[in-house]
């Protein structure tokens, strides 16, 4: 195999948020915060599937639970962070559909929740104020984390020229994303 460095990063970054179990999607979650069988992680997903998976997922991550804190946060610094990052994995998704699609052949990433991320979602949910803070802070440092080490392995040894460029020119902006969450 040619990516096996690629693919023991992915999957053990996948890992982190993934623990190797899916749920069931939630009855009232959308399609883009359902969790997925396999992350379409299918034996046959190549290299650049995988990436853009993972980098869906992060997103979507990212958008749900600060969305979450943009109510129940008790500090400002927490809900200013929470806006950053809203209108950032906004961005940063549209920026990832553009490089997938610009791939030949298009990739479609698929922006599935792990069951992990759901159960971190569903634990916010739960919480409130300062309980909150303390959680968000701790989920934001732990998800901008795995998603660095994803960037910048894919940006080392991707196999899509414009999902690897999207990758580089992302590690930076992380980097900034996860000293922030380190600072709540």
């Amino acid at each position: 195999m040619k990516y096996p460095i690629l693919f023991a990063v992915s999957f053990a970054a996948l890992g982190l948020t993934a623990c190797g179990k899916n749920a069931e999607p939630a009855g009232d979650a959308s399609p883009s915060v359902a969790a997925s069988d396999d992350l379409g992680l299918t034996p046959a997903a190549s290299p650049g599937q995988m990436f853009a998976n993972a980098a869906a997922a992060s997103d979507t991550f990212e958008i749900e639970t600060s969305k979450l804190a943009a109510t129940k946060a008790q500090s400002a610094k927490v809900k200013s962070f929470a806006a950053q990052m809203m209108k950032a994995h906004t961005g940063s998704t549209a920026k990832l559909n553009t490089a997938a699609a610009s791939a030949s052949p298009a990739i479609t990433p698929v922006a599935l929740l792990s069951a992990t991320q759901q159960q971190q979602v569903a634990a916010l949910a739960a919480t409130a104020g300062a309980e909150f803070d303390r959680a968000y802070a701790k989920a934001q440092s732990e998800a901008h984390q795995a998603t660095l080490d994803v960037l910048k392995s894919y940006s080392a040894t991707g196999d899509v020229p414009s999902l690897k460029a999207f990758a580089t020119g992302l590690v930076p902006t992380v980097t900034a994303h996860l000293n922030m969450a380190k600072a709540l």
